[in-house]
């Protein structure tokens, strides 16, 4: 361990550049050859739990109520100064730091005041809190709070102890997986969860794990299936999804280029077809689209955002081991309970970047925090934060309504739990423009579940139902759902069908699902025909209008595939319609 560290400081001497402006995100010059030490010396510095906890646990979501947001004190300080001013209006501050009065009186010459910040004075080795600190995990009737921490996949001892430290403060238990059978190294940056056992992660975490990553048998040695089960012990994760790492991302960690904003909605990076990592985002995409669902049996919604060039107009994608333009994303958000910071270079990309987050989650304050300095080092925003979750959380989730043409009751079904038990749940509603909700009292319809179910009334044809689910528990704690509410809330609009007055009778060709749905680009329409015939597929808006005629003529036995650009359409609901001599089927396509 002497011989580690005193190696460590020969090498942070001789390269002095790294001490002014901090270690990377990646591997500093030097460190690649320091990982065998760092490894042998790992499951030592430990002072976690190392075996799974003996109870079944989940993963917090990151829209989940928390207590405390974490920060390391040391390179890009307008920055943190800035997480600090927002993020404290929503809950503690913890700021990990080695001298307090020089952080305190920093922030007080910006303006921001000590409420609600705790300085804790520990050593560190990085501003990057994302990748090394600890995970919220929850026992999964909710009645306890765990910490779990990885081996940090840099040779930062001092980094790799701080979820100790902070796990200490907030008196919480810590799990490390830094033993084995249970040794695993892996990084925040690269995990997202959707707080009901799902995980997104690139490769990188099969590659640091495989026993190649250096000379010594130190590192960790595990199949894919022993990954999973790892994950699925210490953290609840039963479905953890991979996808291939990008060209051109470096470090390639996925909260660089996609976020989760809720159970079935996938905020994704988009460049310009066929620039830096475009096309191979596209194809992870499409891999999730046809091989997962949500978590309610659903395909993932999928949300737009573009990658903006760095001020030279350049992207990273010269191929030739460095990047030629910053890694600019808006992806890198992080989301503290009622409030979103978002990540700006420069206004011409940053209003639109700000107005999707506003549109897809109402409610919310989004606030830019100029990221033009970090993001050279390739980070941002959610790179340097880490939550704790809440105490004793009321945890619900709901899957939204979707636009309808039904004039009858819509039944709102919601999950929700507590420690205590959930003692009462009600929905609320209001109509288009009105800002009064009426409410409706829900029914524990399926207590081995925790459904809650309440229906809102039948509207006419073109009305927009605003609504969010509140509930109490046994001990008295109250939650809505979104947690914005009433000012932020789901909808949906009741629409006319277009076909509604339509003769459909049995036809011998099928129309299969449409994909991708949600579509903002090219979109296949699968038929399958008994007998050949003529036919004429159209795309038709919400008021029964045709708005494009996609296929008129032939279609042959057997199977076909007809196409449309969604992307030349204005973003909501429309219909495909399938109309043959025979009669027509209709199917709904939203594009984004």
């Amino acid at each position: 361990m002497k011989t580690y560290l005193l190696t460590l400081l020969l090498c942070l001497c001789s390269t002095f550049i790294f001490a002014q402006n901090g270690l990377p995100k990646g591997f500093a010059p030097f460190e690649q050859d320091m990982m065998d030490e760092y490894l042998e010396s790992r499951a030592a510095l430990s002072a976690g739990i190392t075996n799974p906890p003996a109870f079944d646990v989940r993963t917090m979501a990151e829209w989940e109520e928390i207590q405390s947001l974490v920060i390391t004190w040391t390179s890009y300080t307008q920055i943190l100064r800035e997480i600090v001013r927002h993020a404290k209006e929503e809950c503690e501050v913890i700021i990990v730091c080695s001298n307090p009065t020089s952080v305190q009186n920093y922030l007080a010459n910006g303006g921001v005041d000590m409420n609600n910040v705790t300085l804790l004075q520990e050593d560190y080795d990085s501003v990057w809190m994302r990748d090394y600190g600890g995970n919220t995990v929850y026992s999964e009737d909710l009645d306890q709070l765990v910490m779990v921490d990885w081996i940090y996949n840099r040779p930062r001892p001092d980094d790799d102890l701080v979820p100790e430290a902070v796990a200490a403060l907030k008196n919480i238990p810590l799990y490390t997986t830094t033993t084995a059978p249970y040794d695993l190294m892996n990084t925040g940056g690269n995990f997202m969860s959707d707080g009901f056992g799902t995980a997104f992660a690139s490769e990188l975490v099969l590659d640091e794990n495989d026993g190649n990553g250096g000379s010594s048998i130190t590192y960790p040695n595990h199949s894919e299936t022993e990954i999973d089960n790892i994950m699925e012990e210490f953290m609840g994760i039963d479905r953890y999804i991979k996808m291939t790492v990008l060209p051109y991302d470096a470090i390639h960690h996925i909260d660089m280029h996609m976020k989760l904003l809720d159970e079935e909605t996938l905020l994704v990076g988009e460049y310009p077809a066929g620039t830096a990592d475009g096309p191979q985002i596209e194809a992870n995409i499409q891999y999730v689209l046809s091989n997962f669902t949500s978590m309610f049996g659903t395909p993932y919604k999928i949300v737009r955002m573009e990658m903006p060039p760095d001020a030279n107009d350049n992207y990273p994608d010269d191929g030739s081991g460095w990047n030629t333009g910053d890694y600019r994303t808006f992806t890198n958000s992080v989301i503290i309970n009622k409030t979103i910071l978002v990540p700006t270079y420069e206004e011409f990309y940053d209003t639109t970047a700000l107005r999707i987050y506003e549109e897809n989650m109402p409610g919310y304050k989004v606030v830019g925090i100029d990221c033009n300095d970090i993001i050279t080092a390739s980070g941002a925003l959610h790179c340097i934060t880490k939550a704790v979750g809440a105490n004793n959380p009321l945890l619900i989730s709901h899957q939204a309504l979707e636009d309808t043409p039904s004039t009858s009751d819509y039944e709102v079904n919601a999950y929700a739990r507590h420690a205590s038990g959930v003692s009462s749940a009600n929905l609320y509603y209001r109509l288009n423009s009105s800002t009064t909700y009426q409410s409706v009292s829900m029914t524990l319809t399926d207590p081995a579940n925790y459904t809650w179910t309440a229906n809102i009334p039948g509207q006419p044809i073109g009305t927009t139902i605003f609504y969010y689910v509140e509930a109490n528990s046994n001990s008295g704690k109250q939650q809505v759902r979104p947690m914005t509410a009433p000012e932020g809330y789901w909808k949906f609009k009741v629409e006319g069908n277009p076909v509604a007055n339509e003769n459909i009778g049995e036809i011998s060709t099928n129309m299969e699902a449409v994909f991708p749905n949600p579509a903002n680009a090219i979109t296949c329409i699968p038929l399958s025909a008994d007998k050949a015939l003529n036919a004429t597929i159209s795309l038709i808006d919400v008021f029964g209008k045709t708005i494009e005629v996609i296929y008129e003529g032939a279609i042959p036995a057997g199977d076909s595939k007809y196409f449309f650009y969604a992307a030349n359409y204005p973003a909501g609901t429309y219909f495909v319609q399938l109309k043959t001599e025979e009669g027509s089927v209709v199917q709904k396509v939203m594009v984004k």
